[in-house]
């Protein structure tokens, strides 16, 4: 399996969640073994996808430094982790990506419209060699050695329209659109009240993201799916598994997992080289991940 770029860049403008205001996103193609690489066009800074880049995980994932930083990435590092794109240069002109519709379904759609290029390089991706896991009380996240990427997750919220819920997702790039792509972000109507009394939270609406009140959900058209509360948490996941620079061969299980214990998950995961190797998708023995992306 080769490296992946774009064929062509291209571009889009949404509103950021927190601020409320437009953002400018561009993406555009880059050389073989470039990685993904972010850029605050209105400060001139680049930002390398990394753990060490990670300075904030409380309501999102932040990357950044004491010059600036971008919010909220997950859920378009989602959609690149689901078409496998390993060189690209991400450009915004604000401090967070745009929101869309909560989910990463506009963000496969703008990938799609830009093209895949396949490069003159082999893929390279982390394969996971023995259990990685990060426990807060009963919460954890886990990493797991597999043949392919899949990925189990489990919420228990005191919520009638919630509940406790679980997903189990096998990994393909057709699966994750059909599958997971459109399941949006949520939040609590009182939460997001007390967020916007803070300036934060300023874009959120029932337009980008599933509005719940004590006992229902507020938009209009319902959910996308029953359990689409727990398919955005593995949407999440997957985003946040990319921060590691590279794909990831293995089982992903969590239970009430979030930014934070996944930030911590592939910061623990790098830490000991005897936690993975860093292959390219030739060397593999099993073909069922390179396969998942045809």
């Amino acid at each position: 399996m080769q490296q992946r770029t774009l064929k062509k860049a291209v571009e889009v403008v949404g509103i950021g969640l927190h601020k409320g205001e437009p953002i400018k996103l561009r993406l555009e193609p880059l050389d073989v073994d470039s990685g993904i690489i972010f850029y605050r066009e209105d400060l001139a800074m680049r930002i390398l996808l990394s753990p060490d880049s990670v300075i904030d995980t409380r309501m999102a994932t932040v990357i950044g430094n004491e010059k600036g930083y971008i919010s909220t990435i997950e859920h378009f590092l989602s959609a690149v982790y689901a078409y496998g794109i390993d060189n690209m240069r991400v450009i915004v002109d604000g401090n967070e990506m745009p929101i869309m519709d909560g989910s990463s379904i506009s963000f496969c759609l703008l990938l799609e419209e830009a093209g895949i290029h396949e490069q003159d390089a082999l893929k390279k991706i982390i394969r996971v060699k023995q259990p990685v896991e990060v426990r807060e009380g009963d919460k954890f996240v886990r990493l797991l050695p597999h043949e392919s990427a899949e990925f189990d997750f489990r919420i228990k919220f005191d919520h009638p329209v919630i509940g406790d819920q679980k997903e189990h997702f096998e990994f393909s790039t057709k699966a994750f659109v059909e599958e997971i792509a459109r399941a949006r972000t949520f939040g609590f109507a009182k939460d997001i009240q007390y967020l916007q009394s803070q300036n934060l939270a300023l874009g959120a609406t029932l337009q980008n993201a599933i509005g719940l009140d004590d006992h229902k959900v507020l938009n209009p058209e319902g959910l996308r799916f029953e359990n689409e509360f727990a398919r955005h948490k593995i949407l999440d996941a997957m985003g946040d598994m990319l921060v590691a620079g590279h794909n990831i061969l293995g089982k992903y299980e969590s239970f009430a997992g979030s930014h934070d214990l996944n930030y911590k998950l592939t910061s623990k995961l790098l830490s000991d080289s005897k936690n993975y190797d860093l292959v390219e998708v030739e060397e593999l023995q099993s073909r069922t991940f390179a396969k998942s992306f045809a």
